[in-house]
């Protein structure tokens, strides 16, 4: 389930990304399948061990071209351990939302493109991350959760502030809104629910069928996205 569109972002192979909080990776393999130089980092020792394992068996399985690459690397979003430069795209998927320092972590994100790179933000939209507020103080007062609700200016102008010029941007999994707005209502751990069951046994249905996609479900999402997508994504790069 991918948020980040990588044509849009400009990735070819042998470009050199970075996936930063890169959770269980599913941006970071989609990138090694396309053929780039691929560091998955993360906060998260275990997690990232699970990904370097699936880097692996992708590579056994030749699932990835040759002259792929792909690393993992354990770290802090506030202080990355690259050189500036270092990176001809950027990702980071899902993860400012957490972090207090956001600031920080997108002038950090900044520093290791390289000049005329390519970086993707994506966080919560607004209006679907508000009703889960509203709706659940479980939803995001779990340790780790969510700390702030983005709206597309305060993002884009964070960016902007940071030296990035913006290119646009994308809404994207209309189909999960419901889901976690459902999840929030009848409590955000209570999975045994039978309309929460029934909702994700259909999510994971569509997310299995994978390359062939359900045209319904397809066509149902490209219709919920611009008004009801879960995520917001932002394109920017960096100017030479």
């Amino acid at each position: 389930m991918l948020t980040v569109d990588f044509d849009r972002l400009g990735l070819k192979p042998g470009d050199r990304v970075i996936d930063m909080g890169c959770g269980a990776g599913r941006h970071a393999f989609e990138m090694y399948r396309l053929g780039a130089d691929v560091v998955a980092f993360d906060q998260d020792g275990d997690e990232l061990a699970n990904v370097l394992e699936l880097f692996g068996a992708m590579k056994e399985a030749g699932e990835v071209p040759d002259g792929a690459h792909a690393d993992i690397k354990e770290g802090d979003a506030l202080q990355l351990p690259f050189a500036d430069g270092e990176f001809d795209r950027v990702v980071a998927s899902e993860v400012l939302e957490h972090i207090p320092a956001d600031i920080t972590a997108i002038n950090e994100l900044v520093r290791v493109l390289r000049p005329g790179g390519t970086m993707a933000l994506t966080v919560p939209r607004w209006l679907p991350e508000m009703v889960c507020w509203q709706l659940s103080e479980d939803y995001h007062n779990a340790p780790g959760g969510h700390i702030r609700i983005y709206s597309d200016k305060e993002l884009i102008g964070k960016a902007k502030n940071a030296g990035l010029v913006y290119d646009g941007k994308d809404y994207a999994h209309g189909l999960h809104t419901p889901y976690w707005w459902l999840k929030c209502a009848v409590g955000v751990n209570n999975d045994d629910n039978p309309l929460v069951k029934a909702y994700h046994q259909v999510l994971v249905w569509d997310i299995m069928k994978t390359p062939g996609y359900s045209k319904g479900t397809r066509l149902a999402e490209k219709m919920l996205n611009p008004v009801l997508g879960k995520s917001l994504v932002l394109y920017f790069h960096k100017p030479l």
